[in-house]
């Protein structure tokens, strides 16, 4: 519904000259549920993108405090809260509350600068590297069957006929096609190993990993879509405040008086 000028300024009157007690919801057995508590829970639904502000809203978040009111009343009646399991279960509560209020703090006070963002963001692009290879390979159970593999490479044999011996079922059947990727995408000793070799070329040796042993093989480079730093900021930001709370909370540790 939409307000007509008249109709709002007669209902911002109604509103101001309400008493106060009408800054309540509602009031339950005597006791009461403040307005600002179904501002506070419609805020977060609006903010989660569940659903707008809008009266049905607030009526339906009204109702649901005062169902959670009653329910309440009636667990405390029967002497719930003195229950031990309850009392765990509220400290522990109450402790995640207060550290929350603790860390708001902290990152409000000692937020993470320009300077840091852009210094972390150029240690990512040399992490990342200026370029994407279209990288293939054959897996092999070991050394000597990945030398043997290498050895008919070089008699002739074709790498995606090869492939089909691969020990990575998932490559097998596509020549080992690795698809285009950046070198910190593999393991050091595998990226290590195809970022010197020439495009078309096959590696010399097998380069072993966690997996096997693999025959390397270079389709082809191109330059690297890196992200921008508007893009990757978000994530360059939050990652730096976890590491300035990781030390705030180690600092902390290390003065305690633990036994």
């Amino acid at each position: 519904m939409t307000f007509k000028p008249a109709r709002l300024l007669l209902a911002l009157i109604a509103v101001a000259a309400m008493p106060a007690f009408a800054q309540n919801a509602a009031v339950v057995n005597g006791k009461p549920i403040p307005l600002a508590r179904v501002d506070a829970v419609v805020k977060q639904v609006v903010a989660q993108g569940q659903q707008p502000d809008s009266p049905e809203l607030r009526e339906m978040v009204k109702k649901d405090l005062i169902a959670r009111e009653v329910m309440m009343q009636e667990a405390l009646k029967k002497g719930f809260e003195k229950d031990a399991t309850v009392k765990q279960q509220l400290d522990s509560a109450r402790q995640t509350i207060v550290i929350n209020a603790l860390v708001r703090d902290y990152v409000a006070k000692n937020a993470v600068g320009d300077a840091d963002i852009k210094a972390e963001y150029e240690r990512y692009k040399v992490a990342t590297g200026d370029k994407e290879y279209h990288v293939r390979h054959i897996l092999a159970e070991n050394e000597a069957d990945a030398k043997a593999i290498i050895a008919k490479l070089k008699g002739g044999a074709k790498f995606e006929d090869l492939a089909k011996t691969s020990k990575d079922t998932g490559t097998a059947n596509s020549g080992g096609d690795l698809e285009w990727a950046l070198p910190s995408s593999f393991p050091k000793p595998f990226s290590d190993a195809f970022v010197s070799l020439q495009k078309g070329q096959v590696g010399e040796n097998p380069v072993q990993t966690p997996a096997g042993f693999h025959v390397v093989k270079l389709d082809d480079t191109r330059p690297a879509k890196v992200q921008t730093l508007d893009e990757l900021k978000p994530q360059i930001v939050d990652m730096l405040q976890q590491k300035k709370l990781q030390a705030y909370q180690e600092e902390m540790i290390k003065k305690a008086a633990i036994k």
